[in-house]
């Protein structure tokens, strides 16, 4: 039987690391003081108020698009990493056997700019010569089929995940996969046109250095193409709505959905031609986009594949094409000054850093044999100790405050408490490690080692695919500096994101339920937001809530949306919140846990003021503090139209302003600009 932590085990734990000499990362108790402006009203600007001066003093760096507090942690991620595959690196085989040495071995191939170098673009002969050789649409769709074990583009994209209606089966998902531009908007709104023109250019780019012919003439055509595929896609707002995403077809009934695409040679190129049922997630979208492919001149098609192909590879071909990327991605894009060093870009590559924002990150990668030294070097047990206790206990405060909903009837409550006490807490790291024997791995050849880790990355997903489904599964790495909540109705919190701010071992327990408290409660509540709550206890994609309740929720959301679209990133710029709904109410639903969470721990125990600042007060200060940050205006821009989450202000600012404590700490009246009538406030959780 597992043994849970009390809060007085919590307390005792706290005093230990105390004891043994242990200080937290801001002193004297966890909280950076330095960084709050003392000279704005926390009633008029929460944020500026806990991070003002942090604000001020810290400069984005040159090779980044933003810089915040958890930018610090994963740039402390990012030496750790790269401490890590230096050590392994050294002295080791041209072809090693352990886990380990290959590690070591792809770092190498991929730091050896002389060896990618003299390679070139010969390095992707295999698929370029492939795709020129293709005669027909569905020569073409074979190879678009292979994106699961290679960098082929397509337009459709699959992957095998818990059955939303099945959930002791995995059925393969089938959706629109994602274009070169960061969201629709960038094809079909005027305001995006200077990023068209730059797109554009860099098709160009990289098809002459491919030696691709008439690239100038074709570049326009291949934009036209994403453009027209873009036209008829579901938006990032309709792709968040689990129900209307779930719609089982038989392999017939795909190809008679889409018929215009070739789905037989497509399904048997991703292995996955035995697979009977399949969920097509965007279906209205299927024809339309299958035909805008079909209709396109193989010329235009072959140039698409052969560019997206070349974009996928930069980072693996010579600085030609690694520097164009960076050009359009990071400085047109992104604002990006300059581009990151090569041992900090290896982290993408190898460790599969930014896997959780960014699927690409995740290809052809190690990324869990790094996670394994990473979690025995930096993950002790008794931080996953700590942070295990923090998680039962919002456990139990979600509870509590699902028991005294008013809003809520018996009926649906009682499904809710049934869902709630399903949900498992996974920390750290998982109890098994990813077995990559099979995997050949070349100190000398960089694109045949990202094909390797590819392919066996796929063979993983294909083999576990057939079986019945593993709930002890992770979705990320130890190293990922983020959490989630997740179709086994787990929350997951790796060991990369369960450092200071967000959770400090030496820290108040204030502070760390603020942030770590808060951040636990935001993942409990992704299981109750506005699509996790159309799955059952049992994992089942089903309405177990009655009309009246569920009634009550959407209007109280609707409220929430209503504020949220009051908020301005930039002037003239609004948040969407049916786009960053699901995580506006994480967050309000976290951080009211999180406080009722601390106030429990106290277990009648009276908090001492610290510094002048009450227990109450050091939760909110943790909360702020964890999301302190900005980015550079083009950053900003593009998250804004593809980011389900907020923008920093807004996830502090948006959230303090309907919790009735937050206005007792810190005197907050009427007149102060962030002030809503407690009949006003949103309480959904």
């Amino acid at each position: 039987m597992k043994k849970t932590l009390t809060a007085a085990a919590l307390c005792a734990l706290a005093t230990l690391a105390h004891a043994a000499g242990a200080r937290p990362e801001f002193p004297p108790f966890g909280l950076d003081l330095t960084a709050r402006d003392l000279a704005t009203k926390p009633g008029n600007d929460f944020f500026q108020y806990a991070n003002g001066r942090f604000l001020a003093r810290t400069p984005i760096p040159a090779d980044e698009q933003g810089v915040s507090r958890r930018s610090g942690m994963s740039r402390t991620i990012d030496g750790r990493l790269h401490a890590i595959l230096e050590d392994l690196s050294h002295g080791v085989a041209d072809q090693p056997a352990d886990p380990r040495g290959k590690v070591g071995a792809f770092y190498a191939a991929y730091m050896d700019e002389a060896r990618i170098e003299q390679v070139g673009v010969r390095a992707l002969a295999p698929e370029l010569d492939a795709i020129r050789a293709a005669t027909d649409l569905p020569a073409l769709a074979t190879l678009m089929g292979r994106s699961t074990v290679d960098v082929f583009p397509s337009p459709f994209s699959v992957s095998l995940d818990v059955d939303l209606k099945k959930p002791t089966i995995y059925s393969t998902y089938v959706s629109q996969a994602d274009l070169g531009l960061p969201d629709i908007d960038y094809y079909l709104k005027p305001d995006y046109a200077k990023q068209r023109d730059a797109y554009a250019a860099y098709i160009a780019r990289m098809l002459t250095l491919a030696g691709w012919p008439d690239a100038d003439a074709i570049a326009p055509e291949v934009l036209a193409l994403e453009t027209r595929i873009a036209e008829v896609s579901w938006t990032k707002v309709q792709q968040r709505d689990v129900v209307a995403q779930y719609h089982p077809v038989s392999r017939a009934e795909l190809q008679a959905l889409a018929p215009a695409f070739a789905w037989n040679e497509f399904l048997q190129a991703a292995q996955l031609g035995d697979r009977g049922t399949l969920i097509a997630m965007q279906d209205t979208a299927f024809p339309k986009i299958a035909a805008a492919v079909a209709a396109t001149p193989l010329p235009v098609l072959k140039a698409w594949m052969a560019f997206r192909s070349l974009d996928n590879a930069a980072g693996y071909l010579p600085r030609a094409f690694a520097d164009a990327a960076f050009e359009l991605h990071g400085r047109t894009l992104g604002g990006q000054a300059e581009q990151a060093p090569r041992w900090k870009r290896s982290l993408y590559v190898v460790a599969g850093k930014d896997c959780d924002i960014d699927p690409h990150a995740c290809f052809g990668t190690l990324q869990w044999a790094v996670g394994q030294v990473y979690a025995e070097r930096w993950f002790p047990p008794a931080a996953k100790a700590r942070m295990t206790a923090l998680a039962v206990n919002l456990k139990k405060a979600f509870r509590a405050h699902m028991e005294a909903l008013t809003w809520m009837g018996p009926a649906t409550r009682a499904e809710a408490l049934r869902k709630l006490d399903a949900v498992t807490i996974k920390v750290g790291y998982p109890d098994k490690w990813r077995d990559y024997a099979e995997v050949v791995i070349r100190r000398d050849d960089l694109m045949a080692d990202v094909r390797a880790a590819a392919a066996d990355d796929w063979a993983f997903v294909v083999r576990r695919g057939k079986g019945p489904v593993d709930r002890s599964d992770w979705g990320m790495t130890p190293q990922i500096n983020d959490a989630y909540s997740g179709n086994l109705q787990d929350i997951v919190f790796p060991a990369g994101i369960l450092q200071p701010p967000i959770f400090d071992a030496a820290a108040d327990d204030a502070i760390n339920y603020g942030a770590a408290g808060g951040v636990i409660g935001h993942e409990i509540t992704h299981q109750f937001d506005d699509q996790g709550r159309t799955v059952d206890a049992d994992g089942i994609l089903r309405d177990w809530w009655t009309p009246a309740d569920a009634a009550a929720f959407k209007a109280r959301t609707a409220v929430l949306g209503a504020q949220y679209a009051q908020y301005e990133p930039l002037p003239g710029l609004h948040l969407n919140p049916d786009l960053t709904m699901g995580e506006n109410l994480a967050d309000l639903g976290g951080l009211t846990i999180a406080l009722d969470a601390y106030h429990a721990s106290l277990g009648g125990r009276r908090t001492p003021v610290l510094d002048g600042l009450t227990g109450d007060q050091r939760v909110f200060l943790g909360w702020a503090q964890a999301w302190a940050g900005k980015s550079r205006p083009e950053t900003v821009r593009r998250l804004n139209s593809s980011d389900p989450h907020s923008r920093p202000r807004f996830r502090v600012n948006g959230v303090v302003r309907n919790i009735d404590g937050w206005y007792k700490a810190f005197g907050v009246k009427p007149g102060d600009a962030l002030y809503i009538p407690p009949e006003k406030r949103v309480r959904v959780w």
